[in-house]
């Protein structure tokens, strides 16, 4: 009885869960569609319940005020102060953030006070020393063993590389400021039941710019999508800024290759055109950070408003357009965030781009 109640679950899950399955070893045209249900017989393990699923929604609400008075004054902030804001005491305060942050609230608030210095380095001419203070540090010493940790040069190192090829530090910075705060609570799982409905999608084709970008490949099982970009963008986050790549845009994530019970997945950082020696990372298969090229030209695009559990009707959606519409794809799609979930409590109001490249006619 568990076992099929088990199946029903993951039924359920696939059928509303589905994208082509996209292989290199394949010509596009050549898309595999992956029939869940009879997989699904073989598989044991079911997606949250709905239960926990709603209690992440309420601890997202009561939390995202306090990431959200983080981010404006990281410099001021201590765990007795985020506490206060959360209505908790320190001891259940630090449990709740860790929990959903995936780091300590020190770790959280120095991490944010060090990218803040970053891009004041990067952008002013101030003292090193008064941006360490501005910045929230007690004293210049322990703000240099911290951005050394971070960085792995010297405020003063940072400064004189600037951004790697020339790129626009007050863009890498705008950007470095929008993402910091929630660079790993992309793709946070927050559904509730009720909200399993289709939605209507606006598809247009938009002819896209070469986008160099850095990304992390790895994968992984179909239900750990969400905790995986929540771990690696941070990673990715602070290897560009560490390497003095220039940010240029919101996250990205793309999809080479999915099928019903695994998938490959891409994510990390739009940056500016990056000309120096790089010589970090084997391609992308030691699962270290790579730069790649997002090829220009035309691509089937729709934004999807809402939690990121409902990406894959938006993916639908356009899988189907550019079928009903003569087109035929040219390569995996990606999707990009394109605001940030600490600036938005309620997850209906997330935005999500997705770009499926399709052929020229």
């Amino acid at each position: 009885m568990a076992e099929a109640v088990a199946v029903a679950a993951v039924v359920a899950d696939a059928n509303s869960f589905f994208l082509p399955s996209i292989r290199p070893d394949m010509d596009c045209n050549g898309h595999i569609r992956a029939f869940f249900v009879p997989i699904a017989r073989n598989i044991k393990t079911a997606p949250p319940t709905a239960h926990r699923l709603v209690c992440v929604r309420d601890k997202w609400k009561a939390i995202q005020p306090v990431i959200a008075k983080a981010a404006r004054d990281a410099a001021d902030q201590t765990l007795a102060s985020l506490a206060a804001e959360l209505g908790k005491s320190p001891f259940h305060a630090h449990r709740a953030l860790s929990a959903m942050l995936g780091e300590t609230p020190k770790q959280y608030t120095q991490r944010l006070r060090l990218d803040r210095a970053a891009g004041q380095l990067l952008t002013t001419s101030d003292a090193i020393l008064d941006i360490a203070l501005a910045c929230g540090f007690d004293s210049p010493e322990v703000s240099l063993r911290a951005f050394r940790r971070r960085y792995g040069v010297t405020p003063s190192a940072y400064r004189r590389r600037g951004i790697v090829g020339g790129g626009d530090a007050r863009v890498h910075a705008g950007f470095s400021a929008q993402i910091a705060p929630c660079v790993g609570l992309f793709h946070l799982d927050t559904r509730f039941k009720k909200e399993q409905k289709m939605s209507r999608y606006e598809i247009v084709v938009k002819d896209l710019p070469a986008q160099p970008v850095v990304l992390v490949r790895r994968r992984v099982p179909r239900q750990e999508i969400g905790p995986t970009i929540g771990r690696v963008l941070p990673s990715v986050f602070q290897f560009t800024q560490a390497a003095g790549i220039g940010i240029d845009g919101h996250p990205v994530t793309r999809y080479p290759e999915y099928g019903p019970g695994m998938v490959t997945l891409e994510t990390g950082m739009r940056v500016t055109k990056f000309t120096g020696d790089w010589t970090h990372g084997d391609g992308g298969s030691d699962g270290s950070p790579y730069r790649e090229e997002f090829p220009a030209g035309p691509a089937a695009s729709t934004v999807h408003t809402g939690p990121y559990e409902g990406l894959q009707q938006a993916y639908g959606a356009v899988e189907q357009w550019i079928a009903a519409n003569g087109h035929k794809p040219a390569g995996a799609p990606w999707e990009v965030y394109l605001n940030d979930p600490g600036d938005h409590p309620d997850p209906k109001d997330w935005k999500t781009e997705i770009f499926w490249p399709i052929e020229e006619r």
